[in-house]
């Protein structure tokens, strides 16, 4: 096909796909450089080098009447016998290098997703979405002008006016890390260098010749657990996950004992902060190992967490936490170096906190915020983020309403009787016979329910109780009539799965011969009641932002955290930790703080809106809301002593009257 030359008054037509990104280009023009005129990201790391061999795209043929233009790969300048070999070695045989295909006459061009500069990522929640892929650092490939007898601008000068030649940076510093391994580098490489770029203000690593790899970590610092993700910065992979429990619990399992530790021992806010440290150091070097790679090759960290977590990683005394006004020492984002928390990243790492909004809705309720985005949403959002502290917002792209609740660790296992964490061998399915009132569960690990093991019970026997196990087990018991809507147990009822010690009943989840201890896991009068407690301290929340937002119906309700992802949504709503919503529009959306912190890892203008929403948030302090009390008495009952629940219509018992003080006492002496 003959060669579509471009006539005097009608430059070259180029068009980049995907993107649809179409204009008229000087002739003569590489195809990196008509792309980024046209807004289109295509990667390079060489700056045209014939280095790396991040820029090539895919040449199309053909009339595309669409487009009105024929395009063929004869309107690009003929390729080198140079670019020809670096394709061969990277088996992209029909592919042109953009740096080096110079257009000569109308094209249109496919860029690959390896080669977009703006990679995507899409998450799935409710819906799909792409995040683009922009993080604040990145690697550029220079060649510096050598140093010479007379000149005396020096090397970094030299490195400076590289950069800014090449790749149009300005102002840029260098961190002393960097600044020690530049001379040694650009002599070993020539006076050739790949320079680590963070925020595209400072140098803080540089390496000779060409080199690859940028890296980075988001962590979720929750009371509990801790989450970590470590990506590949010009991939948006997420290269190795791991977990941890929080050290810290052995200091306080809730945010109050940890704010009281510290402020009750001389030392207590060194040895969680130490201990802070040394798991997250200890998270990063597992999740670098498990992606082949060292701790030190983490150029950037994300972290989110609530206040008093972030509190303590910083080394702030979370004293002023602990009473109003609930003071927080700083809301703002907050950019440091992990050298000076202690973290064993890349010597010249920065670490990234998101912003909080008050007193105990921290960082974590704005990954959360970032991961769901409620504020582009029409419908009104409930998302509550259940952990030993609820965080709860409520709104849509019209307003938004933040608070904290102090659920406590039950939902964790912990001030249960047989409580334990989410592991093998726990109960997290619960199941009761409306008839026999016999019941039946399922352990973590094992697929069958206990009344199919029929003499081949699984190796692990059950070795507790976890938070959704409870969950259920609390909402059958109700279901069935073991308990009323009070949450005391029936005094008329007499069944050989309910004991009374006195007056202290209890309900026989599992019996003897199915648990490890051949002693039989219960649930108690008491873990009835610290349910209730956490149960009611998350709806009564809830219920204050809805008044004060003017609403008595939520559109879709988003269960966030680890343990939200665990809940049955209809078991949550019988049990009344949630308001009442269509079923079908309720459901956990996994760890969305960690989430939050990935995004913001990944694209560094996601923190711009992180710091824009955090500011937007309307707080609801529960500690001192007049009606937060009235609220939560009322949230006791299950489902709830006086909201209704028209989306489990058919679900719920009948309503019985609750004896009087004095029938009661008289039944109990017969």
């Amino acid at each position: 096909m003959p060669p579509n030359h471009p006539t005097e008054n009608q430059p070259p037509l180029v068009v980049f796909m995907p993107s649809g990104r179409r204009g008229r280009v000087q002739q003569g023009q590489s195809l990196l450089e008509a792309a980024r005129g046209l807004g289109v990201e295509i990667e390079s790391i060489c700056a045209g080098r014939l280095t790396c061999g991040k820029c090539k795209v895919q040449i199309e043929a053909g009339r595309f009447e669409k487009h009105g233009i024929t395009s063929h790969p004869d309107h690009l300048s003929p390729p080198t016998q140079e670019e020809l070999d670096l394709l061969a070695r990277m088996s992209a045989d029909g592919c042109r290098l953009s740096c080096q295909a110079f257009v000569q006459g109308d094209v249109l061009v496919f860029v690959p997703e390896e080669a977009r500069g703006q990679k995507q990522i899409v998450r799935k929640s409710a819906t799909e979405r792409a995040i683009p892929i922009d993080p604040a650092v990145r690697q550029v490939y220079v060649e510096v002008e050598q140093a010479a007898l007379g000149e005396h601008r020096g090397d970094w000068g030299r490195l400076q006016d590289a950069l800014a030649g090449q790749w149009h940076l300005h102002d840029l510093s260098i961190d002393l890390h960097a600044l020690r391994r530049l001379q040694p580098a650009l002599r070993k490489g020539k006076w050739r260098l790949t320079v680590t770029l963070w925020d595209e203000r400072e140098v803080i690593e540089v390496h000779p010749g060409y080199r690859e790899g940028v890296y980075g970590l988001a962590v979720d610092v929750g009371s509990t657990t801790l989450a970590a993700y470590l990506c590949d910065l010009r991939t948006g992979q997420v290269l190795a996950t791991e977990s941890a429990m929080n050290p810290q619990v052995k200091y306080g399992e809730d945010l109050m004992s940890r704010i009281s530790y510290a402020m009750t021992h001389a030392d207590g806010l060194k040895k969680m902060h130490d201990a802070i440290i040394d798991a997250l150091n200890r998270l990063a070097a597992a999740a670098a190992k498990q992606a082949g790679l060292r701790a030190r090759h983490i150029h950037e960290a994300v972290l989110v967490g609530n206040t008093t977590m972030t509190h303590i990683l910083l080394g702030i005394d979370p004293s002023e936490l602990g009473g109003a006004p609930f003071a927080l020492a700083r809301r703002e984002a907050l950019d440091i170096k992990a050298r000076d928390l202690g973290l064993r990243l890349h010597p010249a790492a920065n670490v990234h906190l998101l912003p909080s909004q008050a007193g105990h809705v921290g960082a974590d309720n704005v990954g959360v915020l970032l991961a769901e985005e409620p504020y582009h949403q029409d419908e009104i959002t409930l998302i509550a983020d259940i952990g030993t502290n609820a965080e709860i917002v409520l709104g849509n792209r019209e307003w938004l309403y933040s608070a904290s609740s102090p659920t406590g660790p039950a939902f964790e296992g912990a001030q249960i009787t047989f409580g334990m964490r989410a592991a093998p061998g726990a109960i997290e399915r619960v199941r009761i016979d409306p008839q026999t009132l016999e019941a039946r569960f399922r352990l973590i690990g094992e697929e069958r329910w206990s009344d199919e093991w029929q003499g081949d019970p699984p190796a692990q026997l059950a070795a507790g109780i976890c938070g959704s196990g409870i969950i259920e087990a609390v909402a059958e018991m109700y279901l069935r009539g073991v308990l009323r809507p009070d949450g005391r147990f029936d005094p008329g009822l007499q069944h050989p799965r309910v004991r009374w010690n006195g007056r202290k009943p209890a309900y026989v989840i599992a019996t003897a011969d199915q648990t490890t201890t051949r002693e039989p896991i219960l649930v108690t009068q008491d873990d009835v009641r610290n349910i209730q407690l956490a149960k009611a301290a998350l709806y009564a929340g809830a219920k204050l932002l809805m008044n004060r937002a003017g609403v008595t119906q939520i559109d879709r309700i988003l269960l966030a955290g680890a343990f939200g992802s665990y809940i049955d949504p209809q078991y949550a709503m019988i049990l009344g930790l949630i308001p009442d919503c269509d079923l079908e529009k309720v459901y956990a959306v996994g760890n969305a703080a960690g989430d939050g912190a990935r995004i913001a890892l990944l694209n560094r203008g996601k923190r711009g809106e992180a710091r824009r929403i955090a500011r937007r948030v309307t707080y609801i302090e529960t500690a001192v809301d007049p009606d937060f009390q009235e609220e939560f008495v009322a949230a006791l009952h299950i489902p709830h002593a006086r909201d209704a629940f028209p989306h489990l219509d058919g679900l719920l018992p009948a309503p019985r009257p609750v004896p009087s003080r004095g029938r009661r006492r008289r039944r109990q002496l017969n």
